[in-house]
């Protein structure tokens, strides 16, 4: 039953259920998904061995993407992460679109991560339908998702821990080979150049492969989401993205290294499978099973991510006069089940669709929202430049997580993402996904205008991007009516409005009672 008085929350109402554990597997899980287990054989076939290069190329622009990113979070730490800073930065419309298109993106992620865990299952139970499958899938991570953030913090934790271990016992076995201290095996890295060079294919091609494994990485952000619902979100946010995505990219680099190394990359099973394809070198019985296993752990760690993520970004737009309120009420934990529901009922209808329709649907999901994270990330970077700015002129001290080697850094992170998505428009096997996805930011753009033509586009709050957090020591009186003078004007629920009463400055509570 929703209630109005959650327990254990600060202003946003938010629960505070997620713990130091969850934040570091959250931000490692949300990144290790299907993709790298079984779409990486598409990069190794389309680069050859040389798609180490490509995925450690995607891998440095997500590691500047997320210091910058980390440098915002840490300074300003608010419910919404870069959806707000795109908006204090750029304007309404851009954090409009912004918050609305990361809300669409994990949406068809929940529909499209259902039904390839429906796959999955179908292959151990062939006598159940896909879409009961899926079915069954979507209703037991939306049930974690409605109990509290620590239920969904805790199915994530054991989620990411499985891939995790995986990887690392992967990445083990292929040293082994490779040094000759695995049994039979044949030592070397003679597979790097032996089937046509290291770039069979080209300099070209290896670059071009970098559009779909910068796609791979994305999901590190989610941790500057879920740090709304942490103990201690500067902490939280700052500690993982010091390290958490240069493991990530030691994980994709290293095991695609093995992959190449121990296996020649045209190997036709390469390209279906190329953990399996290994496992099968190494000798290890039951590979199918074990990774089918380990493919369906990956799946379900991002449905239940993206299950996650589409109810806290929709709860942040509604803060901002962005999405209805009537996705704002919480329940007694803190957990915004209607925007939840919201977000599983598009999956429950791409499911129904799928058993109608078949793969049509299935493959227009994925072409319409091919792109649309790439967008996000973008604007992540140049909001970046903007609030970087603006605190130094306005609150030095709060950068405490500092992009490196700004300016130059963030200008050249911002020129090699509009290149990854530029290229999307021009390499064949993107093209779709670009214009579907560029079809998905239009409409968008034409809801904004539609909703501000009808007055209920949310005020611009970028006055307050540069002011202290609600109830901190440095919060001056006229900043204190300022932030609740808004939250008047957003539409702010009854909890916002009491929060913000309760933290302005005594002299100033009792001026207000005297006038």
């Amino acid at each position: 039953m929703d209630s109005t008085v959650p327990e254990h929350t600060d202003s946003s109402g938010l629960g505070k259920g997620l713990k130091r554990r969850h934040m570091n597997l959250i931000a490692l899980g949300g990144v290790i998904g299907a993709g790298l287990f079984v779409g990486s054989g598409v990069v190794i076939g389309g680069a050859g061995p040389a798609a180490i290069i490509s995925f450690l190329l995607a891998g440095i622009i997500t590691l500047l993407i997320m210091r910058m990113l980390a440098e915002m979070a840490v300074a300003r730490p608010v419910v919404g992460s870069f959806y707000v800073y795109a908006r204090q930065a750029l304007g309404r419309r851009a954090g409009f679109a912004t918050g609305w298109m990361y809300w669409y993106f994990f949406v068809i992620v929940v529909a499209v991560e259902a039904i390839a865990g429906g796959r999955i299952l179908q292959l151990w139970i062939p006598m159940v339908p896909l879409w009961m499958l899926s079915l069954g899938l979507m209703l037991l991570l939306t049930a974690t998702n409605m109990v509290s953030a620590r239920s969904y913090g805790e199915f994530e934790y054991w989620f990411s821990s499985i891939k995790v271990v995986a990887i690392v016992l992967f990445l083990g076995m292929g040293a082994l080979w490779i040094t000759g201290l695995w049994p039979d095996s044949t030592p070397g890295l003679g597979n790097l150049v032996s089937h046509g060079g290291f770039t069979p294919l080209g300099w070209g091609a290896v670059l071009a492969a970098v559009v779909p494994c910068v796609a791979f990485y994305t999901g590190a952000e989610i941790v500057t989401i879920a740090a709304a619902e942490s103990e201690e979100p500067k902490r939280a946010v700052a500690r993982a993205m010091r390290s958490i995505v240069a493991r990530i990219v030691t994980f994709y680099v290293g095991s695609i290294l093995v992959v190449v190394t121990i296996q020649p990359w045209d190997t036709e099973s390469v390209g279906v499978s190329p953990y399996a394809s290994v496992l099968e070198v190494l000798g290890i019985p039951g590979v199918a099973t074990i990774m089918n296993f380990i493919v369906l752990t990956a799946v379900l760690s991002c449905l239940n991510s993206a299950l996650y993520t589409t109810s806290r970004m929709l709860f942040a737009l509604t803060r901002n006069g962005d999405a209805p309120k009537f996705f704002t009420k919480l329940s007694r934990n803190g957990v915004p089940r209607r925007a939840i529901l919201l977000g599983t009922t598009i999956g429950y209808i791409s499911v129904a669709c799928t058993y109608v329709w078949g793969d049509i649907v299935f493959n227009f999901l994925v072409n319409s929202y091919g792109a649309v994270a790439l967008f996000v990330y973008l604007l992540i970077a140049v909001s970046q430049v903007v609030l970087r700015r603006r605190l130094e002129r306005e609150d030095p001290a709060a950068l405490q997580l500092r992009m490196w080697l700004f300016p130059w850094l963030s200008y050249a992170t911002i020129s090699l993402m509009a290149t990854v998505i530029l290229a999307m428009a021009f390499l064949p096997s993107t093209r779709s996904q670009f214009l579907m996805s560029g079809l998905t930011l239009i409409a968008i753009l034409i809801s904004y205008e539609v909703r501000k033509r009808l007055g209920r586009a949310g005020v611009d709050d970028e006055s307050l991007s540069a002011a202290p957090p609600i109830g901190s020591a440095n919060e001056s009186v006229s900043q204190a009516e300022k932030r609740i003078e808004s939250v008047e004007t957003l539409g702010g629920s009854d909890i916002e409005l009491a929060a913000a009463a309760q933290q302005e400055p005594n002299s100033h509570r009792h001026h207000r009672r005297q006038s």
